[in-house]
């Protein structure tokens, strides 16, 4: 699956073409290499987002097609949530 179709699917990120906008700026890591927005994402891959201040590392569980809003949740695993200081 696509890294921008699963960040939407997963609820992750609400629009793919801020997904996408995003992962081509450089911002998304998937197992510590810079990923595009057409990078496959597999199950058990490590995937980081940098969003302004907050970085997010998430771990792939399951890849679905369509979820509803609860089921979104189980496609993946909170690994870390960080957040930048404010000077």
């Amino acid at each position: 699956m696509r890294l921008d179709k699963f960040l939407k699917v997963s609820r992750i990120i609400k629009r793919r073409t801020v997904a996408k906008e995003i992962a081509d700026k450089g911002r998304i890591l998937i197992n510590d290499k810079v990923a595009k927005s057409s990078t496959d994402v597999s199950v058990g891959d490590i995937i980081t987002i940098k969003f302004g201040n907050k970085t997010l590392t998430v771990k792939v569980n399951a890849l679905l097609e369509t979820t509803k809003k609860d089921a979104a949740e189980q496609m993946y695993e909170i690994v870390s949530e960080t957040f930048a200081e404010k000077f």
